[in-house]
């Protein structure tokens, strides 16, 4: 307490953030070697050190060091794709560590969350000029669920006519919803089914495993949650089964300008968000765009498609920024006008876990099975 005390009084800080500080000193000097030597080095900056911290709070030192070696040592065996940590928005990279995170850690996810819906709760906190804030703690596919029914209502009446934000309009539907007020009904306009895609390891969907699954715009959930949302046929949600080999899904073809409702669920699960670097708007509020232009010969494949929110996709049409090139299982990266390049951001996707025992010496009967019904 004295240490504490000393460090905030001579930082001029709360003793809470002291406190913090001297933990996430403590655990970089003891724990975490790879990090403080990828901080000293320049490589990472404080939040991204801090990240590292937070998300291997709780793990054995094994686990700590696996993660430390897959994010920051590009010699290692399962090494992160695509952009560094150290390039990646603090934001963004604390989203692949947590989601690596969830997958690696030593005690399975579904134990995990059970322990954690017996937490559920509501919270409620006074902020100024008359507001206030009200946060539910719940399960994650609820939650999305309730997410996206706000929005999808939201959009529904928007018009010329209406002078509220979208923002404005998701809180006032929503208490509306909770509350049973007077309100606008939802007109006439998009479709009000949230189209989410949960990718399911396809032995996890079958029960074989509990790899976990990839609820877009939020991460790894239980392969149980997965298989409820699966097998109950949730109408706001769209099942993506990745290929057992490699955690990949298949590319689809297209010829023509305009993009089939397939291929743009193919491109928002390759991207995830918006390419653009540190950007995260997600998935269903972006613009499916053609890398090379099509009246310059562009095509309309996977290989020459990138998401974009509608800020950067201004952007790329008015500035010198310019995409680079994508690939079937890469998002673009992007060069700046004076010529910088970012790397692209890339989903960590593994082979499905098998489990011990499940494939006998040579061919799997089940596996060419699968295999065979994914490639049909």
């Amino acid at each position: 307490m004295s240490q504490v005390t000393e460090v905030a009084c001579l930082l001029t800080i709360g003793e809470r953030a002291a406190a913090a500080l001297l933990g996430e000193a403590h655990a970089l000097t003891t724990t975490l070697p790879a990090a403080l030597d990828a901080l000293q080095a320049g490589k990472i900056s404080w939040q991204h050190a801090r990240i590292i911290v937070d998300e291997t709070t709780g793990l054995d030192k094994a686990a700590a060091s696996a993660l430390e070696a897959h994010f920051l040592d590009a010699e290692a065996p399962n090494a992160a794709r695509g952009a560094a940590a150290g390039e990646l928005a603090p934001a963004r990279f604390r989203r692949k560590v947590r989601a690596w995170r969830e997958r690696h850690h030593p005690e399975s996810l579904e134990i995990r969350h059970a322990k954690s819906v017996e937490d559920r709760r509501m919270e409620y906190s006074p902020d100024r000029n008359g507001m206030a804030w009200v946060s539910l703690y719940m399960r994650a596919d609820k939650a999305c669920a309730i997410w996206n029914k706000t929005t999808a209502l939201a959009r529904g009446l928007q018009g010329p006519d209406e002078p509220r934000t979208l923002t404005q309009i998701k809180v006032d539907e929503a208490a509306r919803l909770l509350l049973g007020t007077p309100g606008k009904n939802a007109g006439a306009g998009p479709s009000l089914n949230a189209d989410v895609l949960v990718t399911v390891p396809v032995l996890s969907l079958f029960g074989a495993t509990d790899e976990p699954a990839d609820l877009d715009n939020y991460g790894p959930i239980p392969a149980s949650m997965a298989r409820k949302l699966v097998s109950e046929g949730a109408g706001s949600f769209y099942r993506v089964l990745v290929d057992p080999r490699d955690g990949a899904p298949l590319e689809i073809g297209r010829t023509s300008y305009r993009l089939p409702e397939s291929l743009k669920r193919w491109l928002r699960m390759r991207d995830g968000k918006c390419t653009f670097p540190g950007c995260s708007n997600h998935s269903q509020d972006n613009e499916a765009d053609h890398l090379r232009a099509w009246e310059r010969g562009g095509s309309t494949g996977i290989s020459n498609l990138g998401q974009l929110c509608p800020k950067h996709h201004r952007l790329k049409h008015r500035t010198r920024w310019s995409p680079g090139p994508a690939a079937a299982n890469k998002p673009p990266g992007w060069v700046s006008p004076s010529g910088r390049k970012y790397n692209a951001e890339r989903a960590d996707r593994e082979p499905t876990l098998w489990p011990p025992g499940f494939l006998p010496d040579g061919s799997s009967p089940l596996e060419t099975l699968i295999v065979d019904y994914l490639v049909a």
